[in-house]
């Protein structure tokens, strides 16, 4: 076993300190209460459940910000004989339904709470000092639950017991050290939660946003619109506003249409296309056309291209007439109102085979706006959210991958 990790911070060279896991902690008592003792607002004993572990906490848990359930009965509370945790103890759920089970959290902001360890977890006291979120991650790292895989029992439920986890071997450096990883990995992981917070407002706000920028119930005008358009939006069949382009090549990139990605280069698709087989059917998608997905439509798999390329003849190609703006009903067709409709519009005895062919699609009457330039402007905004969106997405990738290199690198 290295006696260094792979990554180090500048300035420190001495070997790692390797000692067995059960003369760096002692076991202390939990309870076995489940779910349904607990309460989110009830009593005043505080429960760390295993679920919770898993799933909800990160590796460090701060009991002053972070939900925590409640024994809801006290008198019951008062009668277990677990103890009260403190900072620096490490909370590990011994059972999963996979190999996550070992995953742990270290305790912290206790201040004067009573709080105890719960339904199939461990809790671990530390013996010595550690610093503040270093035992959180290092035991959440690579280099210590690798140890654990050999010595999980069970098939369903996997589980790893006291004494086999009090054989492992736990590394640490200096204090100092300590320190710089403890709060390198927080930072990252408040960097991590920052930018998921952003991604889950921005798309809350694009989804209040599809809701009133676009009639609902009959109306003719949305609850939010731009200032300087006041006339009423007007129906008009999409026969009315599309034609169905029949134009062929196969020298083109091929393009694929996902509900959850739009239109995007089949080249970026973990699925494989077959090298054999012929593109001389394949339909030419320009810039702006509308595409989708005849046995999917229903489901919202339809898009304006931003893409020049060709598609199956499985897809329908819709190119807008004048009057038309693509980036607009980019959004506008996705519409869970639209979706109802295509469904009822579609040929099928089931979703299974349910086909909107053109001819069905061009007979669905819609309400827009006749002024283009409020079309625009409805879709520059979306254009705008979803790139802010796909920004944040992108950097919360980023940084999760990172602390993934970190735990992997940065751990004997």
């Amino acid at each position: 076993m290295n006696s260094v990790p792979a990554v180090r911070f500048a300035g420190f060279t001495d070997p790692w300190e390797q000692r067995k896991f059960s003369d760096v902690f002692s076991f202390m008592r939990n309870n076995t209460l489940s779910r349904a003792e607990l309460s989110e607002t009830e009593g005043s004993v505080y429960d760390i459940h295993y679920g919770d572990v898993l799933i909800k906490y990160g590796a460090v848990l701060d009991a002053d910000a972070d939900y925590l359930p409640r024994i809801t009965d006290d008198l019951l509370a008062a009668s277990l004989s677990c103890q009260h945790l403190e900072d620096g103890d490490v909370i590990i759920a011994d059972t999963a339904e996979d190999e996550t089970v070992g995953r742990c959290t270290e305790l912290r902001g206790c201040g004067n709470k009573a709080i105890v360890s719960g339904l199939h977890t461990m809790a671990c006291r530390p013996q010595f000092e550690f610093a503040r979120g270093y035992l959180g991650y290092y035991l959440n790292s690579s280099s210590f639950h690798d140890q654990l895989l050999p010595l999980m029992q069970g098939i369903k439920v996997i589980s790893v017991s006291k004494s086999a986890i009090g054989d492992t071997s736990v590394s640490f450096p200096s204090m100092e050290e300590q320190k710089r990883i403890g709060c390198t990995l927080m930072r990252l992981d408040d960097l991590i939660t920052l930018h998921q917070r952003k991604l889950d407002s921005l798309t809350t706000l694009k989804k209040a946003l599809l809701d009133k920028m676009f009639p609902r119930d009959g109306a003719v005008v949305p609850e939010i619109r731009f200032a300087g358009f006041t006339d009423p939006w007007e129906q008009r069949k999409l026969g009315e506003l599309f034609v169905e382009s029949d134009e062929r090549s196969s020298e083109l990139e091929i393009l694929s249409v996902s509900v959850a990605n739009g239109i995007y280069p089949a080249s970026e698709s973990d699925r494989t296309t077959n090298p054999g087989a012929s593109l001389a059917s394949y339909k030419v998608v320009h810039r702006g056309d509308i595409v989708y997905n005849s046995m999917r439509m229903w489901q919202g798999a339809v898009d304006s291209s931003l893409y020049y390329g060709i598609v199956s003849p499985a897809y329908v190609v819709a190119r807008p007439s004048a009057g038309a703006e693509s980036r607009f009903f980019a959004r506008f067709l996705k519409r869970s109102e639209m979706l109802h409709q295509y469904q009822r519009y579609s040929q099928g005895n089931s979703k299974d085979t349910q086909v909107l062919q053109f001819k069905e699609f061009a007979d669905i009457e819609v309400a827009i706006p006749l002024d283009s330039q409020e079309q625009v402007q409805i879709g520059a905004s979306f254009d705008c959210l979803d790139d802010l969106i796909t920004l944040h997405q992108r950097k919360f990738e980023l940084l999760k991958n990172l602390k993934a290199a970190c735990l992997d690198k940065m751990f004997v």
